[in-house]
């Protein structure tokens, strides 16, 4: 997916060496492990060169055991296949030219928004339309800032159409619904143990009356609860084209990220959307424009 924008068991393994963490990861055996620390000793190389000279390891392995090394959290889709969403790029090809592209608005949102000492915590990302991409950008924008060393919450706000529990694969039996209708507590916020730092909290079961719960002043303390426990806060929510929940949530946060996709968002929707929030008194702090067509060369 392209985009503009505008505006791991995961326990450190400082101790380690990078040897090690292969082995323990099952990518190297320890007869090989002595091949390489021959080569490596005989020629000054770096394990992971020496490594792939020998056709042991390909770069994609040592990467991944230095991330470990670095007690940077992502996965490998070998060794994690089915355990996550392959959507949630952040966490499978953190290396890749488009999570690149994610970190660079993740770097744009920590200048200009996310701030704890001012309580700038919370943020909504929002659109006009389904199908825009809000769902896949929470969720590896979370990853991001987890990996970024931020204790992270992702709430989904969707009630009508979620998918957060799919995509990290956990339950949805108890969620943000069940919290708003007082059937549960926030032990319903579960924690990515294969991610460090990141913790979601599911839809829960879809409610005959979505917008009336994310009305509730339940939502605002649990809001100001998890400005109290987490470093950022980053909430799905679904289309404006759905109803008016969208409205209420970016209300109770006041700051949203608005999500596009080129060839599918209508632009008078588009600004219909940003003077409403707006005029509401909500910060729109930017804007996601998904799958970008690529630029013609010229002639």
């Amino acid at each position: 997916m392209k985009m503009s924008v505008s505006l791991l068991p995961t326990s450190p393994n400082a101790d380690s060496s990078i040897g090690v963490i292969l082995m323990d990861a099952g990518l190297l055996s320890a007869e090989d492990n002595d091949r390489v620390l021959a080569l490596q000793k005989q020629e000054g190389l770096q394990f992971g060169k020496a490594a792939i000279r020998l056709g042991l390891l390909k770069d994609s392995d040592v990467q991944f055991a230095l991330a470990r090394q670095f007690a940077f959290p992502y996965l490998q889709p070998s060794a994690e296949s089915g355990l996550l969403s392959d959507e949630l790029v952040a966490a499978y090809q953190p290396f890749s030219p488009h999570v690149e592209q994610l970190r660079a608005l993740r770097s744009q949102l920590m200048l200009r928004w996310f701030n704890k000492a001012e309580q700038r915590q919370t943020l909504a990302i929002v659109g006009t339309e389904p199908g825009e991409g809000r769902s896949y950008l929470a969720a590896n924008l979370a990853i991001l800032m987890a990996q970024l060393g931020e204790r992270t919450l992702l709430i989904d706000a969707n009630l009508r159409a979620p998918r957060q529990h799919d995509l990290f694969s956990i339950g949805n039996r108890v969620g943000l619904s069940t919290i708003l209708a007082g059937r549960s507590s926030d032990e319903s916020i579960i924690r990515i143990t294969d991610l460090a730092g990141l913790f979601v909290l599911p839809a829960g079961p879809v409610p005959p009356n979505p917008l009336e719960l994310l009305s509730r002043h339940t939502m605002i303390e649990l809001l100001a609860n998890a400005r109290s426990n987490f470093d950022v806060i980053i909430i799905d929510t679904p289309s404006f084209s759905l109803g008016e929940d969208a409205v209420m949530v970016a209300l109770h946060v006041r700051a949203t990220l608005i999500v596009a996709r080129a060839g599918q968002t209508r632009l008078a929707r588009f600004g219909n959307l940003v003077q409403g929030l707006l005029n509401a008194g909500v910060n729109v702090v930017g804007s996601v424009l998904n799958e970008v067509p690529p630029k013609k060369a010229a002639n």
